[in-house]
């Protein structure tokens, strides 16, 4: 029994240290966007971003165009992605309902462009040059 407590705390802390978390560090200079999960409800699929602001100044406004794919590579829609307000070195999750769409129908996302970046000393290519995107989830995500 002992043993297998062990194992358990041990089994935990590796997953601890495999699960990267977002820290001042990480985040850089740069805007990082992760696609974190994806669920189904009902007629739609539910899409939920995590966002690290790694710039010295708050993102007031941020608006992307996204293109999304379904699963023969073939654009399904372009739609935007208003992640609100971004404060620095504070992680945001952000949640988009997209409908009459599958997750498991959902190839790829590509953040085609910045359509609003607002902020006292913000400008475009603090939301678009310095973007870093990433997936935890089965669906591609390109900037």
């Amino acid at each position: 029994m002992a043993r297998c407590k062990l194992v358990a705390a041990l089994l935990c802390c590796g997953a601890m240290v495999a699960a990267p978390a977002f820290s001042d560090e990480d985040a850089g200079n740069r805007l990082s966007i992760e696609l974190n999960a994806t669920q189904s409800q009902d007629d739609a699929c539910v899409l939920s971003f995590l966002a690290q602001n790694g710039h010295s100044t708050d993102i007031e406004t941020v608006v992307f165009e996204a293109v999304l794919f379904n699963g023969n590579g073939q654009v399904d829609r372009l739609t935007l992605f208003d992640f609100g307000t971004l404060p620095t070195a504070r992680p945001r999750v952000r949640q988009f309902v997209v409908p009459n769409l599958q997750c498991e129908g959902l190839s790829r996302i590509i953040f085609n462009g910045v359509s609003q970046c607002t902020g006292e000393g913000v400008s475009d290519s603090m939301c678009e040059s310095d973007l870093s995107l990433t997936s935890r989830t089965a669906t591609e995500v390109l900037g």
